[in-house]
């Protein structure tokens, strides 16, 4: 497959971000050590549009912050539940939170389908200079990239899938923003809360893996 070419990346900005990323494709300048894996841009999972301008950060983030959505754990792995999934949380955050827009950068599924979450995030992400100021992690949304993985995991432990997909997403964050695999932390090392549940537990074992990864 080749890889990106500029003027797709432009084509995408031009389009809101909205862009669907095809499996093993690299940015140029990338250290190349892991593959781009397949993230759905917002206008494949049918995103609304941001209700007002969002914020474009011109630094790199230097962390990475895990969540869990505390929704139900549902047995649909499918594609199109994942982008159910993806509509759900923006409306939440939208309509009942009254966020701009969906407040984590990307969301990982049950099924291991990684989407786009805050509009601008997966553009940014491909050219790994800047980033979208979420609203996923109060003190860090400027400088930390908020991945939220569907499910609760108070007392759970996260399907093989979910785990894979998210080693495998951190790992190609991490190279494309130069971020150490030691910069994997969870939403409770920065708030009052118990997001992400057993998920914190193995961030050890997830930098592990990421580390491995883009050695």
């Amino acid at each position: 497959m080749s890889p990106l070419t500029r003027r797709t990346l432009l084509l995408g900005a031009a389009l809101g971000g909205a862009l669907t990323v095809p499996a093993l494709a690299r940015t140029s300048g990338a250290s190349a050590h892991v593959d781009q894996p397949l993230i759905a841009g917002g206008g494949e999972w049918g995103a609304r549009p941001p209700s007002g301008p969002l914020t474009i950060v011109q630094h790199r983030p230097n962390k990475i912050i895990v969540h869990h959505t505390a929704m139900a754990n549902s047995t649909d792995y499918s594609q199109a539940h994942a982008f159910q999934n993806s509509r759900d949380i923006q409306n939440l955050h939208m309509d009942t939170n009254g966020w701009i827009d969906t407040g984590q950068h990307f969301t990982n599924s049950r099924g291991g389908w990684v989407t786009e979450g805050r509009n601008g995030s997966l553009y940014a992400l491909l050219h790994g200079q800047t980033m979208v100021e979420g609203a996923h992690c109060v003190g860090q949304n400027d400088q930390a990239i908020g991945i939220e993985n569907e499910g609760t995991y108070l007392t759970q432990q996260p399907p093989q899938a979910l785990w894979d997909s998210l080693i495998t997403a951190c790992a190609f964050i991490c190279q494309q923003y130069a971020i150490p695999a030691t910069e994997i932390y969870g939403h409770n090392d920065f708030n009052a809360t118990q997001c992400p549940g057993l998920l914190h537990d193995r961030l050890p074992e997830l930098r592990a893996s990421v580390a491995d990864a883009i050695a």
